[in-house]
């Protein structure tokens, strides 16, 4: 303990010069998998070591997923120093043989802490305690913070994750910061100089379009979360990116097609990619949505441009999203609760002021691939005829000959 004082002391002395986040980390959306919504408070060391195993086993892994973030509740209690440890019940090998398990599998290690004197679920939170923190996720080989906003009793929120920022950077390992400050202090003014992604909006829920009233504060559907993001996509880029918070894809409160529409956007957002279900019981359904390649691909497009609404109109929308090599991504997403019909002339004039890319299909002949059936779709020489089903999607991929 003494040897960790020490450093700390070291770490205090030397960071003022030096603080920064993490530079070349996270030059794409963030992807893994985070145990907040399936599992909650039941977290644990075999039961990480079966989610490792599962991302490796069912090809996650091979399909670009490599976090694997423990949320709330891994917490032990501090000791005499302030030094934080993991719940040993929980935790009986300790902490760090989870992560070196984790690691072993070659997957990256998340952790999760709060701004505030305590997390949301009342265990013990970093503030006070920032550079103590950073040191032992450093010591135990963390890649990944998840930093909360709960119990933060009005302290400056640019501040506190400013501090936090600056302790990772003293600790020297290199660690993705996700700042989960909600949106409420629009973060993304100011998250690029801290961290890595930012989240946008409170907590979403596992529902295609409703609200769930917690009293003080709700949960969101996808859609809700969906309409949040509205001004947002200036702020996006490699290195740091605006979180619509962790997917709910196979948690069984949306059917199939929701699922779908629901990966489908957070690709055309380039939103982190965070699965929330149990990965040691999916459905080929899921799986299937999970790991689709080109859905991926959009995602993590080098570009690193979020996707625009172009067109809402009777509860269809149409996106757009620009990518690498003057190809872009196409998506109709149908809110309401029967079918729509699309009939879309290539010739409509499609220009993003942001990326200053024009579409110009009128002129340049794009190949139309539909992403979910893996189709071939012809060229953009002809008007596109096809049906939407409800709370679905069509997503197409157009490609440069």
């Amino acid at each position: 303990m003494k040897k960790n004082l020490l450093l700390i002391t070291l770490l205090l002395l030397g960071f003022i010069t030096k603080a920064q986040k993490f530079d070349d980390l996270a030059q794409t959306p963030p992807m893994g998998w985070n145990s907040w919504n399936k599992f909650a408070c039941n977290v644990s060391d075999e039961m990480l070591r079966d989610i490792a195993d599962a991302m490796v086993s069912s090809g996650m892994k091979d399909a670009g997923y490599e976090y694997i973030v423990v949320d709330d509740c891994w917490h032990g209690e501090r000791d005499s120093l302030g030094f934080i440890h993991e719940n040993k019940e929980h935790f009986p090998s300790g902490i760090k043989a989870t992560i070196d398990y984790i690691h072993s599998k070659g997957l990256k290690f998340g952790i999760y802490s709060c701004a505030g004197a305590e997390t949301c679920a009342g265990k013990p939170g970093s503030r006070g305690h920032e550079f103590q923190d950073a040191l032992t996720y450093a010591q135990w080989g963390v890649d990944y913070l998840k930093y909360d906003w709960c119990n933060t009793e009005n302290i400056n929120a640019i501040g506190a994750y400013t501090t936090m920022r600056d302790a990772l950077y003293a600790a020297k390992r290199p660690v993705v910061f996700s700042l989960c400050e909600w949106g409420d202090n629009k973060p993304w003014e100011w998250g690029a100089e801290v961290g890595h992604l930012w989240r946008t909006t409170g907590d979403i829920y596992d529902c295609f379009d409703c609200e769930e009233d917690h009293g003080t504060w709700s949960s969101w559907g996808v859609m809700k979360i969906l309409d949040m993001q509205d001004g947002l996509r200036e702020f996006a880029g490699p290195g740091h990116w605006n979180d619509p918070d962790m997917m709910e894809v196979g948690n069984g409160g949306m059917t199939t097609n929701e699922d779908r529409a629901h990966f489908s956007m957070w690709c055309m957002l380039a939103s982190p990619l965070i699965a929330g279900n149990d990965l040691t019981n999916m459905s080929e359904e899921t799986l299937t949505i999970l790991t689709n390649k080109e859905a991926i691909a959009v995602n993590q497009d080098s570009l690193g441009i979020q996707g625009f609404k172009f067109a809402d109109k009777d509860s269809l929308e149409t996106w757009f999203k620009p990518l690498s090599e003057g190809n872009w991504a196409v998506c109709f997403l149908n809110r309401s609760a029967e079918a729509k019909d699309i009939e879309f002339d290539w010739k409509t004039k499609v220009y993003d002021e942001f990326a200053k890319r024009d579409l110009d299909a009128a002129e340049t002949s794009y190949e139309i691939l539909d992403i979910w059936t893996n189709q071939k779709m012809g060229k953009t020489k002809k008007v596109l005829k096809t049906e939407v089903p409800s709370h679905d999607v069509v997503m197409l991929k157009l490609s440069k000959k």
